[in-house]
């Protein structure tokens, strides 16, 4: 089945009006009953979204960003994840590996232009994919920072012309941390290494207690978002 723009919005729409307040498995499985082709954006930090679209949705799609870039841990996490849990993790490659983009862009672009960086390993890649599905979800959560406050459950994405879900978006920090403590969810090791917020390896940094979660991203520069939620 396959939706027009019109119908797309309106049901983005439907899902807002409906679906407020409502747990994260009934928003992962409006999206399947209303016809949507879904796919889960699966970073690797938790796995508290994975988990629930495990369980809700078997077999569905997780697609995991592989940058180039990842520490270790979170590769290993990948791994792990698409041995344990009913999903199909599929790992999204950039159109260049980083010795492709090295020899184009020079040496370590991330550095001179971390925008054009993460658009190249990140949000084009993701683009792209993305074009197989009607909807994505994402975990997005309005207590990771101020930029992500107003993260509604389900919006529109107009730059996709895709339906977005944030099932986690109200959820707290506390409370993804019991979730995954009372169900022993796999979780990316660095999370207890001091790496609340986990993106690439160049560009991630540790983060002293009680500091904000995601300064540790890009420390040092204005950038606070990779470009894919924005």
């Amino acid at each position: 089945m396959s939706f027009t723009e019109r119908e797309l919005r309106a049901l983005a729409a439907e899902g807002a009006a409906a679906l407020t307040g409502s747990p994260a498995t009934e928003v992962l499985q409006w999206a399947v009953n209303s016809g949507l082709r879904l796919a889960i954006a699966g970073s690797m930090q938790d796995t508290v979204l994975v988990h629930l679209a495990s369980t809700a949705l078997p077999g569905v799609d997780v697609l995991f960003l592989d940058t180039g870039y990842h520490f270790r841990e979170t590769l290993q996490t990948r791994d792990r994840v698409a041995a344990a849990y009913s999903v199909r993790v599929r790992s999204i490659t950039p159109r260049q590996t980083v010795a492709e983009q090295d020899a184009d862009y020079g040496v370590a672009l991330h550095e001179r232009d971390p925008d054009l960086c993460c658009a190249l390993r990140k949000t084009q890649p993701l683009d792209e994919v993305l074009g197989e599905y009607d909807a994505w979800a994402t975990g997005l959560r309005r207590a990771e920072s101020e930029s992500r406050r107003d993260t509604p459950i389900v919006s529109y994405d107009e730059r996709r012309d895709k339906i977005k879900l944030a099932p986690l978006a109200a959820w707290s920090d506390e409370q993804v941390a019991a979730f995954a403590e009372a169900h022993d969810l796999i979780a990316n090791p660095l999370l207890s290494q001091g790496y609340p917020s986990i993106g690439c390896a160049p560009c991630t940094r540790r983060v002293a207690a009680g500091a904000d979660a995601r300064s540790g991203r890009w420390a040092g520069t204005a950038k606070t978002e990779c470009g894919i939620h924005v």
